[in-house]
């Protein structure tokens, strides 16, 4: 397939991608990676910058893209050296700078646009590093005075900054958007599953291992599910975070950490469903990414992620293992409500894509550059 042309760039946008140094740049990685890809399709020129060496993803994108290392200090250094002295400034030559994060540069009085995930550091404490807590506060201080725009993933997320002190008329929701999903040969999709180790019949979890996934009462629920279903796998994907998450080792549970996005996608495929116990999330990628291969979502109400799933799955509150269980066992039993469920998932998410994330992005930018 030959990938699309760039429109003509119009403005020129410096995004922070420090994420892309990270051992586990997650979905902020994932975000900061599609933004670079999708842009010049909109006519937008992206700046990439961090401190740090040129990532090798940048050498697979359609559009060729500078990267400009910031040199020393680097990593957490240069976050403490923007978060307290406010230096050093950003020489990055851009119309309008991007931080993807609460890692936040000091600019020159150029337009600043920063994206709020989420401020689950403020409502689970408990979940994070007293570090962590302390970076992502400060950030969210200098986001709520210096950004001229300010992003948020979801309403949920827009509705938690606007009870902290952010003015309403600075946050934009811009959803994030979720891989494709091609048509694929069933014998494809076979072999990357058994490339895996994974056989027979199985639920699926995607996302990093950390405190805030709430991994335990997936485990917990699965234990009671697989006393009727004794021949079920729970396949756990994603690599290890930060922080004790609880034991996870239970007969049938299976860890698989980073894996190839193939081999992810087929997992989706082939699974029973995707459970996701998160008691806080800004958005919800792996919820979405399952909901467009047709798998079916068993996942936890009352936050972004009921806002992306809506009725294209199951809802359970948060950290109730009873529920979940009966949840799972609901689209185990009933394959009518499973056909229903892959049916509606597509439908749901046709027009998440990154592409759509893009084009938001891109009226934003030419917004601020224009003011």
């Amino acid at each position: 397939m030959t990938p699309p042309e760039a429109a003509p760039a119009d403005v020129r946008v410096a995004i922070h991608a420090g994420q892309l140094l990270q051992p586990v740049p997650g979905g902020i990685g994932r975000y900061v990676e599609a933004l670079l890809r999708e842009l010049p399709e909109h006519g937008i020129a992206t700046e990439p910058f961090a401190a740090g060496a040129r990532p090798e993803l940048l050498d697979h994108l359609h559009t060729p893209v500078a990267w400009h290392d910031l040199g020393r200090p680097r990593a957490s250094l240069r976050y403490e050296a923007w978060h307290r002295l406010r230096r050093p400034r950003l020489r990055v030559p851009a119309d309008v700078v991007h931080a993807p994060s609460l890692a936040i540069p000091p600019l020159d009085g150029r337009p600043l646009v920063v994206t709020v995930h989420d401020v689950a550091f403020l409502r689970h404490p408990q979940s994070t590093t007293r570090r962590g807590i302390a970076f992502h506060t400060r950030g969210l201080h200098l986001a709520r005075r210096d950004a001229h725009l300010v992003l948020a993933p979801s309403e949920f997320t827009r509705a938690e900054l606007i009870h902290e002190g952010f003015d309403p008329d600075r946050v934009r929701v811009a959803r994030l958007g979720c891989d494709p999903a091609p048509r694929v040969a069933d014998t494809l999709v076979a072999a990357r599953v058994g490339a895996t180790g994974v056989s027979g019949r199985y639920l699926v979890t995607v996302g990093t291992v950390e405190p805030r996934k709430r991994l335990t009462v997936l485990v917990e629920a699965f234990r009671a599910v697989r006393e009727r279903h004794p021949d079920l796998s729970l396949v756990i994907v994603g690599p290890n975070g930060w922080g004790d998450v609880g034991r996870l080792d239970a007969p049938g549970v299976l860890r698989l950490g980073r894996l190839p996005w193939t081999q992810v996608d087929a997992l989706y495929r082939r699974a029973q469903l995707c459970c996701i116990t998160s008691v806080y999330e800004g958005f919800g990628l792996p919820a979405a990414e399952a909901m467009a291969r047709g798998c079916p979502v068993v996942t936890t109400s009352g936050g972004a992620l009921e806002e992306v799933v809506g009725d294209a799955g199951l809802l359970v509150a948060p950290g109730d293992a009873v529920a979940t269980a009966a949840a799972i066992e609901e689209v185990l039993d009933d394959p009518g409500l499973r056909a229903r469920l892959a049916a509606r998932g597509p439908q749901r998410v046709a027009a998440m894509g990154w592409s759509h994330t893009a084009a938001e992005h891109a009226e934003i930018y030419r917004e601020l550059a224009g003011r």
